[in-house]
């Protein structure tokens, strides 16, 4: 393209700054590949140089890892515990089950438009591009909202946590040490925030996958007490699926539609992958790669993990909501080393998870900024490359979780529950909208998708079923309310309050911008992909059966 060379050179770092000429070249004065891509998505080198780019940090082994357990949270661990005392183990089991084939199909459409052309902030930007400027600006900003409220769900989960060791702590003071950690992670380079992220995935991994094995082994005797619990708490003290109402089989189903909506809370964030492919290296390889292996976090995770529990622990343990259900049933089978154990694996979690959401809605940010839908300022950079008026403008909100210490932790971890659970249904729902709008576009555009870098399988059937699944759970989520004598206001707030927020912001840029539904024919589905299609990363080839073995992980 013929560019300058700068007097310095800027590489590293995950967010160019915007002062920097210097941020056109890369290594041995070659074009810098971000400069490029930057380039592709603004149209011209001087808006490029002047509003940065974000740069490919992220490794392969970041990426999957962040895919396998990234924001595995407290929703796992903790609050699954309220569940299974309301609607009862197969309820809860159904629930995951239902909820997950669900979120599969929404991951395999944005996978599909992620791989095609992975951008920062991808998902409002997608809906601005493919559907409509103004569902691009309600979804980039609901999306900011629910990691907001995410960060402070996970920290009033952990304050919930530390109550399990002492209950005269003060929570303030471990929601002020979680929030100086995760701020900390993420105002250095994007490669520090994988390596934590990494090691965060990679502990919450080995803890599952031990807790599986070892409710197999309680479950059939092997625990110090010596009792076979068999499926007991399916039956005693009460059904595998209990009547959430006095209506029969009705009042089962309606336990069972409760479990949909919790369900649908624990799997939020699975979304991320496509907002750490901005900035992940090879991400035609890493994306596919990353989406297949979320159908076994799925299954392996919370499948068998709701499965788990529901052999180990009996639902009407008044501990349940207060104290992690691994700990109950860790505590019923007389092993004394293990309750402290996993509740300090579990609370590293909970910060790991508050650490991921951080991250997520800075670059939502961003990404919005970018696209002209949010201010000019969430676009600079520090001289290391990061969004640092982003990361403290989300930051500021975690303040909201010291509602915790007046109203009680596990009660406004419930709000945020609420509160979470239609942001993030809202936000699948505009993903499988966009990724329809996008498949017209190929049709129109001329593009086959048998040449597309990753192809998902029974579409548009698939786009279909996940955005009918979540409009049918975000339109009944609050149905409790609606019972006799169970009005409760603030119940309905929280419940429905998503809604007509998702709406104002809609309406607020579709009358103040007078925008337009976007013809497919007109859809931009090419700036800046011609600059990602020219990067090359070379393959790694295994020199022996170890790194065979660590390439396939990572």
């Amino acid at each position: 393209m013929g560019f300058e060379k700068g007097s310095e050179i800027a590489t590293d770092g995950q967010c160019l700054p915007e002062d920097d000429a210097s941020i056109r070249l890369g290594k041995a004065g070659a074009v810098n590949p971000a400069f490029e891509e930057a380039v592709g998505v603004y149209g011209d080198a001087a808006t490029a140089e002047e509003l940065g780019y974000v740069h490919r940090g992220l490794k392969a082994r970041h990426l999957q890892f962040m895919a396998i357990g990234g924001t595995i949270g407290t929703g796992l661990f903790l609050g699954i515990g309220s569940a299974f005392a309301k609607s009862g183990p197969l309820s809860v089991l159904l629930g995951f089950s239902f909820t997950g084939v669900a979120v599969f199909a929404m991951m395999m459409c944005l996978g599909e438009m992620t791989t095609w052309l992975p951008l920062p902030g991808s998902i409002p930007q997608y809906c601005t591009r493919y559907v409509d400027p103004a569902l691009g600006f309600a979804v980039g900003w609901n999306v900011w909202y629910q990691s907001t409220i995410a960060i402070c769900a996970e920290i009033s989960a952990a304050a919930v946590l530390v109550e399990f060791w002492n209950d005269d702590i003060n929570p303030a003071a471990w929601m002020s040490i979680i929030i100086v950690v995760i701020v900390s992670l993420n105002v250095f380079a994007v490669s520090i925030y994988g390596e934590a992220e990494f090691v965060f995935a990679g502990i919450k991994i080995v803890t599952i996958l031990g807790l599986l094995i070892m409710s197999f082994i309680v479950d059939l005797g092997g625990s110090p007490t010596g009792d076979r619990l068999g499926f007991r708490y399916w039956y005693n003290p009460g059904p595998a699926m209990k009547e959430v109402v006095s209506t029969g089989n009705a009042g089962r189903f309606l336990g069972l539609f409760s479990t949909l909506i919790f369900a649908a809370f624990s799997y939020g964030g699975v979304e991320m992958i496509a907002v750490a492919a901005g900035e992940a290296v090879d991400p035609r390889k890493n994306v596919p790669k990353a989406v297949k292996r979320i159908f076994w976090r799925i299954l392996i995770f919370y499948v068998l993990g709701s499965l788990a529990i529901g052999v180990l622990v009996p639902p009407d343990s008044p501990e349940l909501g207060s104290v992690s259900p691994w700990v109950i049933a860790v505590h019923n089978a007389n092993i004394s080393a293990l309750p402290s154990i996993i509740n300090a694996v579990i609370l590293s979690s909970a910060s790991s998870s508050a650490n991921a959401f951080l991250f997520v809605g800075s670059r939502y940010l961003f990404g919005l900024a970018q696209s002209k839908q949010a201010p000019r300022i969430f676009l600079k950079c520090t001289a290391r490359g990061v969004p640092i008026y982003g990361i403290a403008f989300t930051a500021i909100w975690s303040g909201l979780a010291y509602m915790s210490v007046s109203e009680g932790a596990a009660k406004v971890f419930a709000w945020f529950i609420n509160l979470g659970t239609i942001a993030v249904l809202l936000t699948w729902c505009s993903i499988s909208v966009a990724y329809l709008r996008f498949r017209q576009a190929l049709a129109r555009q001329g593009v086959d998708r048998n040449t597309l870098p990753y192809k998902s399988p029974f579409q548009p059937y698939t786009a279909w079923f996940g955005l009918c699944y979540f409009a049918m759970v975000i339109v009944f989520n609050g149905w409790e309310v609606f019972t006799h004598g169970a009005w409760s206001t603030q119940t309905f707030i929280t419940a429905y309050i998503g809604i007509p927020i998702f709406l104002a912001l809609f309406l607020l840029w579709k009358f103040y911008k007078r925008t337009s539904f976007v013809n497919p024919a007109e859809a931009d589905i090419w700036s800046g992909k011609a600059a990602l299609d020219a990067e090359i990363w070379p393959e790694k080839i295994p020199r022996n059966f170890l790194e065979k073995i660590w390439l396939w992980i990572a």
